[in-house]
């Protein structure tokens, strides 16, 4: 009954927060539409997706830094790329996180203007690129103008704004405030008509309430002109009720640095496909990656986590062919050999390493052009037959098959067929070469291989 009288008050609450914010947006200018909405957002399902740290992707941190490089973007074969936050860094009790933000609605001033931004959406959009924006909606920086609204924040028994977790840099929004939550939604909603962005990633989705981000979601759907793809950064399935396309791979992530790290089965990837995507609907996908701005920082590069570079391509193959949206964090593709660390304003990413490097950035585009072209990769149905030390799945979509077997340890490796496999006949993805396969496989250290019948 209790449970009963708990949803009950949930919906009622939600269709109070819709009225209310009904109401606000009705009311709100928004700034007119920059461009022409972009047409070509890719299906949810077809997604690879591209971080960008601009503080390090090139020497001056900017936009125009981002710019100059979406051709070598584009080659890798992203089709949609997020930009970590845009917004002014707060100075107050500051750690220079791009993660404080002290406005919502302007870009800035360290990254470039408000055009700056606009050139590099025009461009990504000229090469067939979307481009998301990071929203931190759970906190803002202690010098944001909202703080002299105290209602806004949470607040300790003695009246004093709280911050949230550890982040003593930060200030805890109060979602129980509906003025607040409409606020930032429309800031949300304004960055989609005067930069003609494509979505948002959503940062520490844990934070705000999930009634809060179902709000987002359904607000964001009335804006007809624009396909908008969302991503939690969360790693509960429940985001996928609150209409989000993507969930993050926290998990997933940290249960292959331990199958490299401390010999976990690889059997145990199985489990996390099941129950990551636990809920979700045709489409709705965890986005899978080796890296981002915060392991990269903390824990270490795909060199130093997954092998180095055979081992790191032979993960990066199970990721982007596996069960899930892969991801590429920037400087991946050149083999960066050392961390972008937190916050991100000292090293910078060195592009002449492509150079040097040239054949891992090479294979980074091999994986990812088959997964552009391969609908049965994209859409097809998964059925895992992986042992303890090799990740062995096929995708199969209207009787075509693709088949991965990936070894995952730094020794040679034997992979008995199991009878459905066995004595069959396929194609080498990438050198076109027939191939036989007969009982057994053997697979020399961090080896994949890639077939399709």
């Amino acid at each position: 009954m209790n449970k009963i009288f708990s949803f009950l008050a949930i919906q009622i609450l939600v269709c109070h927060f819709t009225t209310e914010e009904a109401v606000a947006q009705q009311n709100f200018k928004y700034p007119q539409q920059y461009g022409t909405p972009y047409s070509r957002v890719p299906d949810r399902r077809d997604v690879t997706l591209y971080q960008v740290n601009t503080r390090s992707f090139s020497e001056k941190g900017d936009f125009a830094g981002v710019t100059a490089r979406l051709d070598s973007i584009k080659a890798l074969g992203v089709n949609v790329i997020y930009l970590m936050p845009i917004y002014p860094i707060g100075k107050l009790k500051s750690a220079n996180s791009p993660y404080a933000t002290q406005n919502y609605d302007e870009v800035g001033e360290e990254f470039g203007t408000l055009n700056d931004l606009r050139d590099l959406v025009d461009g990504a959009h000229k090469r067939k690129i979307a481009v998301m924006l990071d929203i931190v909606a759970n906190h803002t920086s202690w010098d944001h103008p909202w703080i002299s609204k105290k209602d806004w924040y949470v607040q300790d028994s003695t009246g004093n704004i709280k911050y949230p977790e550890t982040w003593k840099d930060v200030a805890q929004l109060n979602f129980k405030n509906p003025e607040l939550r409409q606020t930032l939604i429309q800031s949300m909603k304004s960055w989609v008509y005067k930069a003609n962005i494509d979505g948002f990633r959503c940062d520490y989705a844990d934070g705000p309430p999930l009634d809060f981000w179902k709000q987002v979601n359904d607000s964001l759907k009335t804006i007809k002109s624009h396909k908008l793809l969302m991503l939690a950064e969360g790693g509960s399935s429940k985001y996928f009720s609150a209409g989000f396309d993507y969930t993050f791979g926290f998990s997933y992530f940290g249960n292959l640095k331990n199958i490299y790290a401390k010999n976990k089965s690889v059997t145990s990837i199985d489990a996390l496909n099941e129950r990551e995507f636990s809920g979700a609907a045709e489409g709705q996908a965890v986005v899978r990656y080796l890296t981002n701005h915060d392991v990269n920082s903390s824990d270490g590069t795909p060199l130093d986590l997954f092998g180095g570079q055979k081992g790191s391509m032979a993960a990066f193959a199970v990721i982007a062919y596996g069960k899930g949206i892969p991801m590429v964090y920037n400087g991946q593709e050149v083999a960066t050999p050392y961390r972008l660390s937190f916050p991100f304003t000292g090293r910078k990413i060195d592009w002449t390493l492509s150079v040097s490097n040239q054949q891992v950035t090479q294979e980074y585009k091999k994986i990812i052009a088959f997964r552009n072209q391969s609908e049965v990769v994209r859409r097809g149905t998964i059925k895992s037959y992986s042992n303890d030390d090799i990740c062995v799945f096929t995708k199969e979509l209207g009787g075509k098959k693709v088949l991965v077997l990936s070894n995952l340890r730094a020794k040679a490796s034997t992979f008995s067929l199991p009878a459905d496999l066995s004595n069959s006949k396929w194609e080498d993805a990438f050198t076109k070469n027939k191939t036989n396969l007969s009982n057994q496989i053997s697979l020399e250290p961090f080896q994949y291989l890639v077939l399709k019948n």
